[in-house]
This record gives structure tokens, sequence and C-alpha cells, in this order.
């Protein structure tokens, strides 16, 4: 059952969304409308799982990112070309999102069942495939060697990323460097690939082009760094997923990694956590105490924010509308959120 402070939460999150995404309102149903045929396939396990994971719901960040980005820069966010490219990026993030749920051994994504937990690893495995390639597919009929080079080397990034994150795991040693290195390819790029792909089908100039990309990558930044951050702050209701379970799965976030910096006589805990999969006793809240005693929490919030204001600064090449205005609007929302 919800608490009453997550659904208060919801609310205003809720509102912030509405005001910032109001805009694409039409071009974000037309999205929806183009997943769900992009998705559908003779084959009737496929139908079922892709509705599913459509039922699943999400906040469509990234590919309301691509459509502001196309307006922004002067296009028009009901092409035909920026709706289908906007929900090749949605097919590209959930298919990270279920293979990333079969290596953490997820049961739980954004409050639901995770495919994995529903249907089991086998099915999961070959439905994440199934969902990049259909995206390619579909960006494929856009017939733009540029984007196609951009997606592909994203994925790569991605893929590189959650290679280099399993060698890490349950390394109390990873230095900030590593992590920001991990960050950025897991999650940052996606973002900015968004960004520069809705620049490029509204015909931008290669500075503003650039200036997209360079406003999606602080974004996804300032994006994950909230994510770690509300791992240790949120409810599980906020999150969509167990509270606390970056540590579980023996991942260490700037947080932590700040502790053990500060603290070394935190390390021996973390490392019972990490080796049982379970926090013993009140072993969760005295590293929340901790985090907070210390500052640690409220400095990674500030890192957060510094990477939120760097994206908004990208923005100063565009003239003023409603769309900058947005897109202006999302780095705080995205490092706010939930508090």
């Amino acid at each position: 059952m919800q608490t009453f402070a997550a659904r208060k939460q919801e609310i205003i999150d809720g509102q912030a969304a509405k005001q910032i995404f109001g805009l694409i309102r039409t071009e974000m149903a037309l999205v929806e409308a183009e997943y769900q045929q992009q998705a559908t396939s003779n084959v009737e396990v496929i139908n079922f799982l892709g509705d599913y994971l459509r039922a699943s719901g999400g906040k469509r960040i990234r590919p309301a990112l691509l459509i502001l980005s196309s307006c922004a820069a002067g296009g028009r966010g009901d092409n035909d070309s920026v709706v289908r490219m906007a929900t090749v990026m949605e097919m590209l993030h959930t298919a990270t999102l279920v293979h990333d749920d079969i290596i953490d051994n997820a049961d739980l994504r954004r409050n639901r069942i995770s495919v994995n937990a529903r249907f089991g690893n086998q099915a999961a495995v070959l439905m994440g495939d199934w969902l990049y390639m259909s995206a390619f597919e579909t960006a494929l009929k856009q017939r733009s060697l540029e984007i196609l080079d951009i997606l592909t080397r994203l994925t790569r990034k991605m893929t590189e990323g959650e290679l280099i994150q399993m060698t890490m795991i349950a390394n109390l040693d990873i230095s900030e460097d590593q992590y920001f290195d991990i960050l950025k390819r897991k999650t940052a790029y996606l973002f900015s690939g968004c960004c520069e792909i809705g620049a490029i089908l509204a015909g931008a100039s290669s500075e503003r082009q650039a200036a997209l990309r360079d406003f999606g990558m602080n974004l996804g930044i300032a994006f994950q760094l909230a994510d770690d951050t509300l791992d240790f702050t949120s409810e599980q209701e906020v999150m969509g997923k167990a509270a606390g379970a970056d540590l579980l799965e023996g991942k260490m976030t700037l947080p932590l990694i700040r502790l053990i910096q500060t603290d070394r006589s935190i390390r021996g805990t973390l490392e019972r956590v990490m080796a049982t999969g379970s926090y013993p006793d009140d072993t969760r809240s005295d590293i929340n105490r901790r985090l907070i005693d210390q500052g640690i929490l409220r400095d990674t919030g500030r890192v957060a924010l510094d990477y939120a204001e760097r994206a908004r600064k990208s923005l100063d090449v565009f003239p003023e509308t409603e769309y900058r205005s947005a897109l202006d609007a999302i780095p705080n929302f995205v490092v706010q959120r939930n508090k």
C-alpha cells in the first residue's frame, strides 16, 4: 500500500512533469501509438510480453527529450521522423532495462514484477534482443547514416558500461573516475543521443547540434546522480524498485565511494551487506545516518545540481521559446524529483 508521503511526492512530481511535458502532449500520444505498432509481432508471445512492458509505464523522458530538442532547434514535434525516432529511443531504453534486470536479478521494475521475475530469464533475454533489433529496424527507415552512427555508438557504450560495471561488482576501491565512466556509458550517452538526434531531425546547425549533445550528456549525469541519492533517501513506492538495491547488488555509487573515503570503519559493514545481499538489523539506517551526518548526500546533490546547471548553460545558443523553456526546466526537475 502506498504511503501518504509517497503519494504526496507523486502528486508534486506529476504537476512538475505536467508543466514541462504539457507542450508535447499530442506528440507523446503519437509516440505511444507508434510504440504499440512497432512492438507488434505475429508471434503471440512477443505481443504478450510487449503489452506487459508497455503497461509498466515509465516517465518517457527520453522520447520527450528528443521531441523537445527538435522543437527547440526549429523542427516540428509531430513530424513522422521525429515521432519514429522518439519511439526508437524508448524501445532502446526498455531493452536495456529488461537486460539490466536480468543481470541484477531484480524482482521489481516501476513497482511491478519485472519481466525476468514474471516470465523467466530466457524469455526476458530474447524479448530484450527483439526490442533492440526492432528499434534498429525502425531507425533504418530514416535512411540516415549519421543517426545510425549515433545509435550504434551509444548502444555499444551502454553495453560496455554494463560489462565494466560487472567487473567492479563488490569492489569497494572503485574510484570516482571509474564511477563516472560507467555512469556516462550506462545512462548519459542515451540522453545525449536523444537530444542530438532531435537536433539533426530539425536540420540544426553543427553548433546547435553540439549544444544539445552536451545538454543531454550533462542532464544524463545529473539524472543518474539523483537516482543514486534516491537509492538511500526514498521509499520503494517512490523508486519503483527495492530501496537500497544498489549496495545489495554490489554496486558502489558516488555516496558510498565518498563515505569510504571519509569513514574507513564502514568497509566491513558494506562488505557484509554485499556478501549476504541483505541489510541486517539497522544496518541500512546506520549507513544513511553516516551519509547524512557527514554531508555526503548533500554534497552529492550539489554535484548533481552542478551538472544540471552545465546542461542549462548549453541552451544559451537557442532563442527564447516555450520549447527551450521546457528543456531549461528539465535539469532541475530530474535532480529535485522525489526529494
